[in-house]
C-alpha cells in the first residue's frame, strides 16, 4: 500500500554518567580521584534510501531510539558511546515537528543524510573536580539527557511535471503511453488513489520525470475527499499539465474544469499558480462532430493568456509528441534546482530553552526565587549539606550565569535566595 504520511517518536541517546572512584593501589593508600567520563549518547539520524518509495514501514514501528552512553569507569576509563539510530526514508520526505508542524528537515536534493537529534554529552568523572582545596571530590557529573520528539513524516513526490485534472479525463492513460509507468487504468472515477511516477525519454532532447496526481475535486483544498493528500504532491513539480476531456464524453465543461482546479490550487497554496501551465485537450479521437468540439473555445480562452493548448489522444498517441517536446523546452528554460523546504524548527535550541531558568523577586516574602529544570536536576544529585557539595553547586550557579542574573536583579549580601524549597543567604 502506498503511504505518504506517518507519525513517529524519535529519541537520541542519553549521555553516560561520570564515575566516582579513587586510586587504590598497594603502595598508594590515598590515591587521587580517577573516575572516568561517561560516553556520549547516540545520535538520531535520517538517511535517504533510494530503494524506498513509500512510508508504509512506519505504520508498523512508531518509536526509534538511539543507544545510551555507558557510565565511566575507574582508572580513568571512558564509557562507551551509544550507537546511532539511522532511520531510512524515501527521497522527498519532509520531517516536521508534530506539535508545531514546522519543518525540521527536507530529505531532498543533496541532503541525503542529516543528524536530527544529537545524543547527550557524557558526564565528567570526579577526576575533573579535584582542586587544591578539594582533592577528593565524591561526586561526578551526570550525562546529559537525550531529546525525545514526536515528528510527522510527509512524502512529497519529486517530479518535474505534474498531470492534474478531474477524475476520468485520461491522466493515467497518458502516463502509461509516454513513460515506463504502468498505472492501473479503468473507466470509473478515482481509479488512481496514489501518485504514479514515470520517466519520459525524448530523442535528442533528454527527458523528465512526470507524475500522475490523482484526480482533484472541488473542495480539495479544504480537505474534501483526499484533497490535501493529492495537492501536496504538486508543490515540488515545476510545470503542470492540465488534462481535460475535449470531447466532453461525460458532459463536463473543460474550461470550467480548468478554472475549478486552479481555484483549488490557489486556495491550497497561491504559489502554485505561478508555475507554468500547459493544457492537454484529450480524447480528440472521440470527437465526431467538429461543431461540438471544445478545442476552439479552449484556445480562445487560454492561449490569449499565454497558456498553450495541445489537442491530443492518449489512446492513439495523436499530438503527444508535440506536447512533450514543448514541455521539455519549458523545463530547459527554468531553474532545475529542486524545491527544498527550509528548516524552521531546531530541536536542540528548543530543548535548551526548555532547560533555561527564571530569576524573580518575590516582594511579599522578600526573597529571590530561582527555578528551572536544570537547577532542580542539579539539586537532586548534589549533596549541598557538605562543604564540598555546596562549593560544587556554587560553581554551577556561577557557570550558568545565575549569580550574575541575581546581581542584575539588585540582590545584596545577606538577601535570601529560594530554590525549590531550599533557602540560602547570598554572599559574594
Amino acid at each position: 500500500m502506498f503511504a505518504d504520511s506517518a507519525k513517529i517518536i524519535i529519541k537520541s541517546g542519553k549521555g553516560g554518567d561520570g564515575h566516582v572512584s579513587f586510586r587504590r593501589e598497594k603502595y598508594v593508600p590515598n590515591g587521587g580521584p580517577d573516575g572516568g567520563d561517561g560516553g556520549h549518547g547516540g545520535d538520531l539520524i535520517f538517511q535517504v534510501d533510494r530503494g524506498l518509495n513509500t512510508l508504509a514501514d512506519f505504520r508498523h514501528k512508531r518509536k526509534y531510539a538511539a543507544g545510551n552512553g555507558e557510565e565511566g569507569g575507574k582508572r580513568n576509563c571512558h564509557g562507551k558511546s551509544g550507537e546511532d539510530m539511522i532511520v531510512k526514508v524515501p527521497q522527498g520526505t519532509i520531517i516536521r515537528d508534530a506539535a508545531t508542524d514546522k519543518v525540521i528537515a527536507d530529505m531532498s536534493g543533496d541532503n541525503v543524510r542529516q543528524v536530527i537529534l544529537r545524543g547527550g554529552k557524557g558526564g565528567l568523572g570526579n577526576q575533573h573536580f579535584a582542586t587544591a582545596t578539594m582533592q577528593a571530590p565524591k561526586y561526578a557529573q551526570p550525562g546529559q539527557p537525550g531529546i525525545e520528539l514526536e515528528v510527522r513524516l510527509e512524502l512529497k513526490v519529486i517530479a518535474d511535471v505534474g498531470l492534474v485534472g478531474f477524475p476520468n479525463v485520461g491522466k493515467s492513460t497518458l502516463l502509461s503511453r509516454v513513460s515506463n509507468a504502468r498505472p492501473k487504468i479503468a473507466n470509473y472515477h478515482f481509479t488512481t488513489l496514489n501518485p504514479n511516477l514515470g520517466v519520459v525519454d525524448l530523442e535528442d532532447a533528454g527527458g523528465f520525470v512526470i507524475a500522475d496526481i490523482p484526480g482533484l475535486i472541488e473542495g480539495a483544498s479544504e480537505g474534501v475527499g483526499l484533497g490535501h493528500a493529492f495537492l501536496k504532491h504538486i508543490e515540488r513539480t515545476r510545470v503542470m499539465i492540465h488534462i481535460v476531456d475535449a470531447a466532453s464524453v461525460e458532459g463536463r465543461d473543460p474550461i470550467a474544469d480548468i478554472y475549478a482546479i486552479n481555484k483549488e490550487l490557489e486556495a491550497y497554496n497561491s504559489e502554485l499558480l505561478k508555475k507554468p501551465q500547459v493544457i492537454a485537450a484529450n480524447k480528440i479521437d472521440a470527437i465526431y462532430d467538429e461543431s461540438e468540439s471544445a478545442l476552439p473555445a479552449l484556445k480562445q480562452e487560454f492561449e490569449t493568456k499565454g497558456i498553450q493548448v495541445f489537442p491530443i489522444s492518449a489512446v492513439s498517441g495523436q499530438g503527444i509528441k508535440e506536447l512533450l517536446y514543448y514541455v521539455n523546452e519549458l523545463l530547459t528554460q527554468m531553474d532545475d534546482a529542486p524545491i527544498i523546504y527550509e528548516q524552521e524548527f531546531f530541536p536542540e535550541t528548543t530543548v535548551s530553552q526548555e532547560e533555561s531558568y527564571t530569576v524573580e523577586y518575590d516582594a511579599q516574602d522578600n526573597v529571590y526565587v530561582v527555578e528551572g529544570p536544570k537547577i532542580e536536576k542539579m539539586l537532586g544529585y548534589t549533596n549541598i549539606e557538605s562543604e564540598k557539595g555546596f562549593l560544587f553547586f556554587q560553581r554551577f550557579l556561577r557557570e550558568q550565569g545565575i549569580l550574575e542574573n541575581l546581581e542584575k536583579q539588585g540582590i545584596s549580601e545577606g538577601d535570601t535566595v529560594r530554590m525549590y524549597g531550599l533557602e540560602f543567604d547570598y554572599y559574594k
